[in-house]
């Protein structure tokens, strides 16, 4: 039988980065919420990157936020091993998620197998 306390020990921590009313319920599931008032949100780009620099595996990302803040989003990407996966926030997709999905396919598939025909 495994043991819990090792595997707890070196499970990765997540993290969400929104809206309070997006961000909240992911504590339920043991995610770390950030919740970013409006006046707040110029300090997206220097979360992201404490995160990123403190070994986060993955990070949720506000779609807006992932929108607004894709040079520091990209940096993220390109320069350590989180994974920043965008969600949709309480007011609906704006369809960022998807494209970013197809976009990662794209490069590591070398082609969009999303495309209709």
């Amino acid at each position: 039988m495994a043991d819990n306390k090792a595997t707890a020990k070196t499970a990765m921590p997540m993290a969400a980065i929104g809206d309070y009313e997006m961000v909240l319920p992911f504590q339920a599931v043991g995610i770390t919420p950030f919740a970013l008032k409006p006046e707040k949100r110029g300090e997206f780009g220097h979360i992201l990157e404490k995160l990123a620099r403190e070994d986060y595996a993955v990070v949720f990302i506000q779609e807006d936020l992932f929108v607004d803040f894709t040079k520091e989003v990209e940096h993220v990407i390109d320069a350590y091993s989180t994974s920043v996966l965008p969600l949709p926030g309480i007011m609906g997709s704006t369809g960022a998620g998807l494209a970013s999905i197809r976009n990662s396919v794209e490069k590591a598939v070398g082609m969009d197998i999303f495309a209709e025909r």
